[in-house]
């Protein structure tokens, strides 16, 4: 048995008791004497007591010169003590010396001085070791808990898309071109043509948590290559209810979120409450707050958004978009100009896009012709709208990002375990 309890376990009914511990070496105090380890697991933090009267010279030498971050297994006595960490502390009668990391680390666990976030990256396995790092998996993993539980209650379905497909079927350039055996392929930037598809096929609500890919050549603390994207479908729904849909969702994962305190606590930050309805302002109101940073019918830029962010502060939704600046497969508002289409945002950053889809195929091609488009090529997409196609309406929200909001993170890059973009493919 590699341990009877875990470092941050020890309750005051072990006091007195023998116990088996097992983890990671994390720091050696010697004065002589006395020596102060610290032992760590994924629970947490304890003290280890070496004094040299009770151990002997040998024991106490060798036990006190042992690597950071090796392995040890130590057996002893568990006590109170309110000066150590945790308020508790192990007077060991035996240290087993279980794997011994090498020295110099390429990555210091408790060092002060931060490293760049590349440094890291590099030495993923030693950064993990953080508690500040492993709370931001703590928090994701909430949220991503929250997710599942909370679009099951809503009546969802889980499914699988594909992420290999035969060509660029929504229109976009940012797709990675694979070798297929003797074809071209492509690497899904998003599943919401097969989502569509789903709806034709009388499923009425589907979502899909999983991968998606964008060959953009971001280098900003906000993107990257390889990304989990969390993506609904509903049938007979328009904009407004599948917004309703995206601000319940994200709530759940506030309080999921809210209840990890001890990574809260580890990150020194407060859990975000959410009031709904959250607050929308459609696109012509944002035009108007960004003083001028942006003109009618231009995407806003991260110099509009930020103006916007100092008066609304927080989550809120940018609705009735131009329609000019929406994908082809957006419905179109009653006013022709405008969109049924709108963008989630936290402050100056976009979280997602959703909208109410096309439903009706006469008007798909046309919306196709008009980005420039041939229908001709879209005839396996453009099949199922031929034979009742249901209203519906959408949305795909990046669960890094989500992720990167709760743990106030700066960059995403922190919430994700080995990220990809455009200059890293490993570890």
């Amino acid at each position: 048995m590699f341990y009877t309890r875990k470092c941050g376990e020890i309750e005051e009914s072990d006091f007195g008791s023998e116990q088996t511990l097992c983890g990671w070496l994390q720091d050696t105090r010697n004065l002589g004497g006395i020596a102060f380890l610290q032992l760590r697991d994924i629970t947490g933090v304890i003290q280890l007591t070496l004094l040299k009267k009770k151990l002997g010279d040998e024991n106490f030498k060798s036990w006190a010169n042992i690597n950071r971050e090796s392995i040890i297994l130590v057996r002893g006595i568990v006590k109170e003590n309110k000066e150590a960490p945790g308020g508790v502390e192990m007077l060991p009668d035996n240290i087993e010396l279980v794997n011994e990391a090498e020295t110099p680390l390429p990555l210091g666990v408790i060092d002060k001085i931060d490293s760049e976030i590349e440094t890291r990256l590099n030495a993923r396995y030693l950064d993990l070791r953080k508690t500040e790092i492993v709370a931001n998996f703590q928090i994701r993993a909430a949220i991503s808990g929250a997710v599942h539980k909370h679009l099951r209650r809503e009546n969802f379905l889980e499914v699988q898309t594909p992420k290999i497909i035969a060509s660029a079927t929504e229109g976009g350039t940012s797709l990675f071109e694979m070798k297929y055996f003797d074809k071209t392929a492509y690497l899904a930037q998003s599943p919401q043509l097969y989502k569509q598809i789903l709806m034709s096929g009388g499923l009425e609500r589907v979502y899909e948590v999983g991968p998606a890919f964008r060959a953009e050549e971001h280098n900003t603390p906000r993107h990257l290559n390889e990304f989990i994207s969390i993506d609904i479908e509903m049938s007979f729904a328009d904009d407004d209810v599948v917004m309703g849909v995206m601000e319940r969702l994200v709530a759940t994962a506030a309080r999921s979120v809210s209840k990890e305190t001890k990574a809260l606590k580890a990150l020194g930050i407060e859990p975000i409450d959410l009031e709904l309805p959250l607050p929308r302002i459609t696109y012509d109101e944002a035009v108007e707050m960004a003083q001028g940073k942006v003109k009618w019918g231009e995407d806003l830029s991260m110099e509009a958004t930020r103006t916007i962010a100092e008066q609304m502060n927080g989550f809120y939704f940018i609705t009735k978009w131009p329609l000019s600046l929406k994908p082809f497969y957006i419905q179109p508002d009653e006013d022709p100009k405008y969109s049924k289409g709108f963008d989630f945002m936290y402050n100056e950053v976009e979280m997602t896009s959703g909208g109410q889809r096309v439903h009706d195929v006469n008007l798909l091609r046309e919306r196709l012709k008009e980005q420039g488009l041939d229908p001709d090529g879209f005839n396996h997409y453009l099949d199922p709208f031929r034979y009742g196609m249901p209203p519906h309406a959408g949305w795909g929200l990046g669960l890094d990002r989500l992720a990167m909001i709760f743990a106030g993170a700066k960059n995403v890059r922190e919430c994700v375990l080995f990220p990809r973009d455009r200059n890293r493919m490993t570890p």
